[in-house]
């Protein structure tokens, strides 16, 4: 049983489609990770999910239950973290985290001891006089005391120093360890790519690609040097390429497999003159999604 799936989820907001029949599937004991900049539809999937709203079409399962008929039953096995957090002002740290203990229910407050070191959080502060970066480490905290099965994460290292992103990612590392699930949405790349093992790519409201992190590191960005001007179509039909850009005389693209190969598939009437290899980053299979606007 996969731990969270969508079927042909649809959300309408008047005339502008919000989601355009979205269909995913994160498994259990999985880092998935929704990437996309603002406004693509990642934070409406979420809300969706915990039932704040109502899809127009289609529906959503977590732990194999419906989302909007066993609600109650979902949200205890679950941690959520959103990305508008929002904590009652003249709380301090602690009282609010009591506050959510007691609505939840068993939840040991060593835990919270724990992790509140270890983020060096002050919980003894009214919120609002914490930063945004200190008001996250409050919403992370609620999000993992309880020791969910299934973690729901929309942009959680906002706000934080590359310190604490560090101890946030490692935090991830040891929860999947242990079985348990994270659904991360996020615009930040180089987040993604640290820590999720698979990624969907949703553009304008529909998951447009779902990519293994392990495969996305296989491939390579290419850039080669030619003695004369170069055209796309002699490269776009070669097994392998992907995402080619030229400019004059050079052109550059996403490869996966043996160099020799690509180099042998040149067409004969081209002249090398130089070539550039690297490992390309999600970065770059990104941008390749979002290059053309329409």
């Amino acid at each position: 049983m996969s731990a969270l799936a969508t079927f042909n989820l649809t959300k309408r907001f008047g005339r502008t489609e919000a989601l355009r029949g979205v269909d995913l599937e994160v498994e259990s004991g999985e880092v998935y990770g929704l990437l996309g900049p603002n406004g693509a539809g990642k934070s409406t999937a979420i809300r969706i999910l915990l039932d704040e709203i109502r899809a127009t079409s289609g529906h959503a399962e977590i732990f194999g239950l419906d989302t909007r008929q066993d609600t109650v039953e979902i949200h205890r096995r679950l941690g959520y973290l959103p990305s508008d957090l929002a904590l009652y002002p003249k709380l301090t740290g602690a009282e609010t985290l009591r506050l959510f203990a007691r609505i939840r229910g068993e939840v040991p407050w060593g835990n919270v001891e724990i992790l509140a070191k270890r983020f060096k959080a002050d919980l003894h502060r009214r919120n609002a006089e914490l930063s945004s970066g200190n008001r996250q480490k409050i919403g992370i905290i609620a999000a993992f005391m309880h020791q969910p099965e299934l973690l729901i994460l929309d942009e959680p290292i906002a706000g934080l120093d590359p310190l604490m992103q560090n101890e946030f990612h490692q935090l991830i590392g040891e929860t999947v360890a242990e079985g348990r699930t994270v659904f991360l949405s996020s615009h930040t790349l180089s987040e993604v790519q640290r820590v999720a093992h698979r990624v969907g790519i949703i553009r304008n409201g529909a998951l447009v690609s779902v990519q293994n992190v392990t495969e996305l590191r296989s491939i390579r960005r290419v850039e080669l040097v030619f003695n004369q001007v170069v055209e796309a179509a002699d490269f776009t039909a070669i097994t392998g390429v992907s995402d080619v850009v030229t400019h004059h005389n050079t052109v550059t693209m996403n490869f996966t497999g043996e160099i020799g190969m690509l180099l042998e598939a040149v067409p004969s009437d081209y002249r090398l003159v130089d070539i550039m290899s690297q490992e390309a980053d999600l970065e770059d299979v990104f941008l390749a999604y979002y290059r053309d606007p329409t």
